[in-house]
């Protein structure tokens, strides 16, 4: 037992202490990585247990103003990074197909070993981009490749700094900042407001993006398998694996997200499409079908109401006509037609009165 103890020390002590770079000896976090894990490990208790367990019974942060600051101070951070790390070897005497470490005193060497700290330092203030999701309460951006990719990315990037801050792999970091230049803009421009949207059309192809910017970072670290080069072969493995497993994890959000997601959009397009036919159909039946019952009523009332009074006068003046032409010829009866029926009489007394030879004249007096 005490001699594998004495074997893990002294590996140790090779790999930290003998291999190191002596460049960076005294510099913030640089003596060893365990002030880097801790910060990782607290990271992810923050954003998965700690930060939601407290905004679990409060309304979400307002914090436009501060993203804003915030997604513009990145932007002009990572470009710096950006020039930084070109100028100091990739804009101008770096090989695209093999470079080994500068390990002098060099200014140009120096610069890009500085270069290389900073973009380290930077894995951490990205660490707020999630602390901002956790303070919104939009924990469905907290996704686990979210945290792996913020998580990891500071311990990995300290490795490279502690011992090989320049040459081959700094490609990586050449890349990485480019693109979050263009990621940095795209959360800016969404954090001003609903008004700036129409500017943010490019999200899906933001994602397409980075994940081309794995494919050049593991096919340009892979390609040292296939030459000679004077560079670690254990931080070709290193940067090459992160690449490839980015690869994958961002293509299975892509997946999720574009394809898959655009697929389920799309069926539940469809079935919202016809469910609204059936309901405009059925409604559309109930409502005509009412309204068919509803005239019909209306109509039998109103027709049987004119049909009634049209039919009343003329069955009234038929029959009335009818009556009076039967009542002059005595045939009407005593309630109906009273005055035709004096009428009547008086014909009947005029003929009896003619047939004894009484004077019509005086009996009419």
């Amino acid at each position: 037992m005490v001699g594998m103890v004495e074997s893990f020390v002294d590996t140790y002590n090779d790999l930290f202490i003998d291999q190191r770079d002596p460049r960076v000896d005294g510099w913030l976090f640089m003596s060893s990585p365990w002030p880097t894990l801790f910060i990782c490990i607290s990271y992810v208790l923050l954003v998965k247990v700690i930060g939601p367990w407290y905004m679990k019974d409060r309304p979400p942060f307002q914090l436009r103003n501060l993203l804003v600051f915030y997604n513009a101070a990145q932007v002009i951070f990572s470009t710096w990074l950006f020039y930084e790390i070109g100028m100091s070897g990739w804009f101008t005497h770096y090989s695209f197909r093999c470079q080994p470490v500068d390990y002098s005193d060099s200014p140009s060497a120096i610069r890009m070993t500085h270069a290389s700290w900073w973009y380290y330092f930077s894995k951490f203030t990205e660490f707020f981009d999630t602390f901002f999701f956790v303070l919104h309460k939009k924990f469905e951006h907290v996704s686990t490749l979210h945290v792996i990719h913020h998580g990891c990315m500071p311990l990995s990037v300290w490795f490279g700094v502690k011992f090989t801050p320049g040459g081959h792999s700094t490609f990586f970091g050449f890349i990485n900042t480019f693109v979050h230049i263009v990621m940095y803009v795209y959360y800016m421009l969404s954090a001003m407001g609903p008004q700036y949207r129409r500017y943010i059309w490019w999200k899906k192809y933001l994602t397409n993006f980075q994940m081309i910017q794995f494919i050049m970072i593991f096919g340009h670290a892979f390609q040292l398998c296939f030459t000679e080069c004077n560079y670690p072969r254990a931080f070709m493995w290193w940067i090459g694996g992160h690449a490839v497993m980015f690869f994958f994890l961002f293509s299975e959000f892509y997946i999720n997200a574009y394809i898959k997601g655009a697929a389920r959009v799309k069926a539940l397009a469809m079935e919202s499409s016809f469910l609204a036919k059936a309901n405009g159909h059925t409604n559309g039946s109930i409502q005509n079908g009412y309204s068919k019952v509803s005239n019909g009523h209306l109509n039998g009332h109103m027709n049987g109401k004119a049909n009634g009074i049209a039919n009343g006068y003329t069955n009234g003046h038929a029959n009335g006509h009818a009556n009076g032409s039967i009542n002059s010829n005595g045939a009407a009866t005593q309630e109906s037609n009273g005055h035709i029926r004096q009428a009547s009489e008086s014909s009947l007394n005029v003929r009896m009165r003619r047939l004894v030879c009484m004077n019509v004249d005086s009996t009419m007096d």
